[in-house]
């Protein structure tokens, strides 16, 4: 596989289309500020960005801010997928131009375009608790991008899409913090967001990963092998700027900060700014849904119900495909409806309802408890809307009812979501609770089981290839007795036959040739929802330690491989990336569990 990703074939890629962007003075070509040019600045913000420093702001919907560029940048990796949809020129991600732009140094760019970005403010509810003192001002008014800024919008191809730079320096928001994202971290959402994205997960984007050759700073992290829940030594880390890109990168939190200021009458504008905000949301994600022609309380009224649907939809595919979110506040819920924010996350590989790779997370997010998390941040955002309802008791009750069905729409999706992966018209109650218990106590990986399921086995010896043998779940440093695996494997066998039953594949009124027909359309439908590759912690650590001493190859196979989750690959990349995770790297910091030291 070549080291070169300008070079690769790519899934999905289609030749009729030639890039049309390939230098920033075509970019400029597409640059829309809409979001400064319609929304309130901070009415004490410098017009330079010059705006550094940790401080209050107590209303505008953003704060201009220049971003600080890392020093010395050099390419590691780009969004190649995303580069073909924005019709830009893959040489450009190795140019010069935009190599230091896409660093954070905004003075390359042409006289048409801002030398400024933007960071916006939001609040924190934690499971649906309002917290105002996450701030070093106590007053909830210090909170927001605290080194994220925004500093493009472009609209290509029939599409709007914002460019935020991650790591881009210190904001009004850092509280107190540097500003600066390292390469590790930067890694795990490069690859993250792409690889959600081809799992057909709704989700921000990577646009492109630079590295400073000579900048570092100190974050704890862990040891080599500690099994310490938090971090435990000091390490020295290159810093990277990853550009991040959706639609909006409008928040949950963000909403709810202009709603509290609303109902506290914090300022004479605040109600007016929050019902800016909420229009201006509209406007970038939701203008397919919502008429914009409709009275205020209608169109919320569609918002609401319309982000509901999305916000089941997402939390549900989450599920289907082995993602735990870590650390789903408001603040980290997008107000669009797609997964933001790759910090604590982390795949399921164990089945365990209760998986939670972050170590400040607790289980209410966890795995199986994301649909309650997200239900709590549907009422949060539910709430921030009501003082735009004040005067309308209908749109009210509408909206309460709206808030009310959210548990059913999203258990309804969760139903059938779990029929899809297994091959199903419908769940069958009795079938999926003895399987949830049998993954519980065998144990079983969720990816590898999923995925050897979807080939309709005979017999229970291909499942085999999901359970980690040496870990029996009461004592994982002994391993079951042979009167248990028997006892078990008995279990499964019983599960198999009538899971096989139910799909219609021991179907004896049908002729064979039928019921391989049968299986063969059941096999590729459930191929379809259940993917081979997964991006697993332990391919990360490797491909973010090579690339801290300057090899970036481990990132760009990895980035190739988890591009194409659900596709056969070759059988090196087979034996490589689909397997069971060493038995050695449980319980291991910054494999096993990690803080969110970034």
């Amino acid at each position: 596989m070549s080291n070169d990703p300008t070079q690769q074939e790519h899934h999905g890629y289609t030749p009729e289309t030639p890039p049309a962007i390939s230098s920033l003075e075509a970019l400029a070509h597409v640059v829309d500020y809409s979001l400064m040019s319609t929304l309130n600045r901070d009415p004490e913000a410098t017009s330079d960005g010059n705006d550094h420093a940790p401080r209050q702001v107590f209303s505008g919907h953003y704060v201009p801010v220049r971003p600080t560029p890392i020093e010395n940048p050099e390419y590691v990796a780009h969004g190649r997928a995303l580069f073909h949809e924005l019709g830009f020129d893959e040489r450009l991600a190795q140019s010069d131009a935009f190599v230091r732009l896409f660093s954070g140094d905004l003075s390359v760019v042409p006289e048409t375009m801002s030398r400024v970005g933007w960071a916006c403010g939001y609040a924190l509810s934690i499971y649906g608790t309002e917290f105002d003192r996450q701030c070093p001002f106590q007053t909830g008014n210090g909170y927001g991008d605290g080194r994220a800024i925004s500093m493009l919008e472009v609209v290509t191809r029939g599409k709007r899409w914002e460019m935020q730079l991650k790591g881009a320096g210190r904001t009004p928001y850092c509280r107190g913090a540097d500003g600066r994202a390292v390469l590790r971290s930067s890694v795990r959402e490069f690859l993250a967001q792409e690889h959600m994205h081809a799992l057909g997960v709704p989700t921000s984007r990577s646009l492109s990963l630079y590295v400073s050759t000579t900048e570092t700073v100190d974050r704890p992290w862990y040891s080599e092998g500690s099994q310490a829940m938090n971090p435990d030594i000091l390490v020295r880390e290159p810093v990277a700027i990853s550009t991040r890109v959706a639609p909006s990168f409008i928040r949950v939190g963000q909403l709810e900060l202009f709603s509290r200021r609303a109902r506290k009458q914090a300022h004479p504008g605040a109600k007016e700014e929050l019902e800016a905000l909420v229009l201006h949301l509209i406007e970038r994600e939701y203008t397919e849904d919502v008429d914009r022609d409709a009275g205020l309380s209608e169109q919320v009224i569609a918002l609401a119900h319309v982000f509901r649907d999305r916000l089941t939809s997402l939390v549900a595919d989450w599920i289907r495909v082995g993602y735990c979110q870590g650390n789903f506040n408001s603040d980290n819920c997008a107000a669009g409806g797609f997964t933001l924010d790759y910090g604590p996350f982390g795949f399921c590989e164990v089945f365990d309802l209760h998986f939670q790779p972050w170590t400040g997370g607790g289980r209410h997010f966890c795995f199986s408890n994301q649909p309650a998390a997200a239900e709590r941040n549907f009422r949060t955002f539910c709430s921030t809307l009501r003082p735009l309802l004040d005067d309308d008791s209908d749109a009210l009750a509408q909206l309460d009812a709206i808030e009310g069905d959210f548990a059913k729409i999203m258990g309804e999706k969760l139903e059938r979501m779990w029929a899809s992966k297994l091959g199903l018209a419908s769940v069958n109650a009795e079938l999926f609770v003895e399987l949830q218990t049998l993954m519980t106590t065998t144990p079983v990986d969720y990816t590898l089981f999923f995925r050897e399921l979807s080939a309709v086995p005979d017999s229970i010896e291909p499942l085999k290839k999901s359970f980690y043998a040496d870990l029996d779940p009461s004592d994982a440093s002994n391993k079951p007795s042979a009167q248990n695996t028997r006892a078990t494997d008995q279990r499964w066998s019983e599960w198999l036959a009538k899971w096989r039953t139910l799909v219609g594949v021991e179907d004896n009124t049908k002729s064979e040739t039928e019921r391989a027909q049968r299986r063969d359309e059941l096999s590729k439908a459930m191929k379809r929802v259940n993917p081979k590759y997964t991006l697993r912690e332990w391919f990360l650590v490797p491909a973010y330690q090579q690339a801290a001493a300057g090899d970036y190859s481990a990132i760009r196979e990895l980035q190739e491989v988890m591009t194409q989750p659900y596709a056969e690959q070759s059988k090196a990349i087979e034996e490589k990336y689909y397997r069971l995770k060493p038995s050695s790297l449980f319980h291991v910091g910054g494999v096993s569990h990690y803080s969110c030291s970034s």
